[in-house]
């Protein structure tokens, strides 16, 4: 599972994460391990399937609402979140000067995938997000193109990979299944792929510590977030908490849930340990600096706005990356392609005649032959791009 489709894909378990926050925070043992298992929790992955850690948590996807992270004495608050020895661009953007984290403010929004999918009466309109995101891609007074916006409008529902009721929940068993009560992840690793971890977070002692007692999924998660905050971008200019800053601000409308937190999580928690290894192996196949080039990519493919061109790029990456191609397939098949097919099943309850849906999932799961795109033309949908 490759470091682009999480980074889309983050913002499920990045939810479950969040949700989990406080009894996982409990087994940390110092403020700067707090912050780094913090922002790991808040903004999971990036982009939806097994990529770069693009997602965002349930702190991300609450409008109006940004993450609360402890930071360490001493250090200064930015988009880093306060995790030890890391630097990233500042996490507030200075519209007063006309620059952000990303270069200069722009005044047109990111074109970003957008697609409209009809059978009949039957409405869908479909936006491919990235959960962590950059300020330049939402210009104030108008975050989305019109098409976007008007869609929006005309939806009286808002389906995202998971409910706003489902970040509510307790969500314990993030930290029962990610994090063991003593260190094991050494046990749990070839020596080699051990001393590559090792070595790639030896400038951050309080991290290490902390990876030492999550299982190989969870320590593959803290790996991108580092690589993503590299890349400057911040959980609260992700779309989902971007789309319900407008959507909210309509009244009689609902959020709904693709997928359960349950389901999320077991897309994790489920995976055989080869699985959990293959993860953090494709995380650590390239130097930070490449994964954080891999991000800026995904990045500008998705400003861009063409999902096949994204799906094909992660195919490509993914088939560079991987240890065992067999096993990395296996992985993307749990973490991206069982879920579209639960996506495009749950979107067909939602939509009713003359009544559209409006779907934002991980722009990573709508391209491809395996993509909600594909899956929705087999069931009989007209998809066009937006």
């Amino acid at each position: 599972m490759c470091t682009a489709v999480r980074v889309t894909f983050g913002v499920a378990f990045g939810v479950a994460f969040a949700g989990a926050l406080r009894a996982a925070l409990k087994k940390a043992s110092s403020d700067a391990a707090r912050a780094a298992l913090t922002l790991v929790l808040a903004i999971g992955v990036l982009a939806g399937a097994s990529g770069p850690a693009f997602a965002g948590g349930a702190v991300a996807n609450t409008p109006g609402v940004h993450p609360a992270v402890p930071m360490p004495p001493g250090t200064a608050r930015g988009a880093n979140g306060g995790i030890p020895g890391f630097h990233a661009a500042p996490a507030v953007p200075s519209y007063a000067s006309g620059t952000t984290a990303g270069g200069p403010v722009r005044t047109q929004p990111a074109r970003m995938p957008f697609y409209v999918a009809t059978r009949g009466n039957l409405t869908i309109y479909l936006l491919g997000t990235l959960h962590v995101g950059d300020p330049a891609d939402y210009p104030p007074g108008q975050p989305f193109r019109p098409q976007i916006l008007a869609a929006l409008a005309a939806s009286p529902i808002l389906a995202l990979e998971l409910s706003p009721d489902d970040l509510l929940v307790s969500q314990d068993d993030v930290s029962k299944y990610g994090v063991c009560k003593r260190p094991c992840l050494p046990g749990l690793l070839p020596d080699p792929l051990w001393q590559k971890l090792e070595a790639r977070m030896r400038g951050n002692p309080e991290a290490l510590a902390e990876i030492r007692k999550m299982r190989p999924w969870l320590a593959s998660l803290l790996v991108e977030t580092y690589d993503s905050l590299s890349a400057g971008l911040q959980t609260e200019y992700g779309t989902e908490a971007q789309l319900q800053n407008v959507f909210l601000r309509w009244k009689g409308r609902r959020i709904v849930g693709l997928e359960t937190l349950a389901e999320q999580m077991r897309a994790f928690t489920n995976l055989s340990l080869a699985q959990q290894r293959e993860m953090l192996a494709q995380d650590l196949a390239q130097t930070p600096a490449q994964n954080v080039s891999d991000v800026q990519t995904l990045l500008h493919l998705w400003r861009v706005g063409d999902a096949d061109a994204i799906a094909a790029w992660e195919t490509a990456r993914t088939e560079k990356l991987s240890h065992d191609a067999r096993v990395a397939a296996s992985v993307d098949n749990r973490i991206v392609y069982e879920r579209n097919r639960r996506f495009v099943s749950r979107m067909q309850q939602y939509v009713a005649p003359n009544k559209p849906l409006f779907v934002a999932v991980g722009a990573l799961h709508l391209g491809g032959p395996k993509g909600v795109l594909q899956l929705l033309r087999q069931r009989g949908f007209n998809v066009d791009p937006g």
